[in-house]
């Protein structure tokens, strides 16, 4: 491919992606999904259960934070299936198919989309935090460092939603079954409590969680400063899931042509 023929799959591409931004821009339920989630949960959460669990909103905040922040961007990774089927369904495809573009620029400016939104979820959960008075102990690189392992890791996960709407046919029924997917990940891991205090059999399945070990790691770096190998782990585990589903999801989008 020469450097025009670059160019012009990059322009689509971003042309694409901006669409996809305004659509949520303009989705009442896409910016709920964004923006509302991330500071409802902080705020139902931490004043909820954080004098329950921890003995005060403020103690509970070091624990809160990295459980909400994954499961923000989770749930906003999530409506990349629910878009993609949307506009399949809606018959906006065929069109682009009809428009002289890269033939990939609809798909691939859904995921390069996604990257924005995660970070706006991301961004809305810790400003929430901050206003709630979480204070990490580790520095700005580190929280920073944080921030990104958990978009990069909810941009892998999209690849999978992606999937999911590509091969489902009901966008009503993936946002479903997005939502429980992302809840019994979320709630059956150390996200929100200690996990000491659950039964053995439960604890056994929170262990092999994938969420929990994201979670430890977004803490770690929160908490002590400085990249370890459980990040390290979580960053590898992304990069596999990609290199599944990358492929799989780029061969059933070419499917419906």
């Amino acid at each position: 491919m020469d450097n025009q023929s670059t160019n012009h799959v990059i322009s689509n591409t971003m042309t694409m992606a901006y669409r996809n931004l305004l659509k949520t821009l303009h989705n009442p339920d896409n910016m709920s999904d964004v923006v509302m989630q991330p500071v409802i949960f902080t705020l139902l959460f931490g004043y909820l259960f954080g004098g329950a669990i921890a003995g005060s909103v403020h103690a509970y905040l070091p624990m809160l934070v990295p459980g909400i922040l994954i499961q923000s961007i989770l749930n906003a990774a999530s409506g990349s299936g629910q878009q993609l089927r949307t506009d399949i369904n809606a018959g906006v495809f065929d069109r682009f198919k009809t428009l002289p573009i890269s033939p990939l620029a609809p798909l691939a400016g859904q995921l390069v989309g996604d990257v924005l939104r995660l970070l706006v979820s991301g961004v809305m959960a810790l400003v929430t935090a901050a206003v709630m008075g979480w204070r990490p102990t580790a520095g700005l690189v580190d929280v920073a460092a944080a921030l990104l392992l958990a978009i990069f890791i909810g941009w892998s996960v999209s690849w999978i939603f992606a999937l999911v709407g590509l091969l489902a046919k009901d966008a009503e029924m993936i946002g479903s079954l997005s939502m429980i997917i992302i809840l019994v990940l979320t709630f059956l891991s150390n996200a929100f409590i200690p996990t000491r205090t659950l039964p053995p059999l439960i604890q056994t399945l929170v262990k092999v969680n994938p969420v929990t070990l994201t979670i430890s790691a977004m803490r770690s770096l929160l908490g002590n400063g400085g990249w370890g190998m459980d990040a390290t782990v979580v960053l590898v585990s992304g990069a596999v899931i990609m290199a599944a589903f990358v492929p799989l999801t780029v061969w059933a989008y070419r499917r419906q042509g």
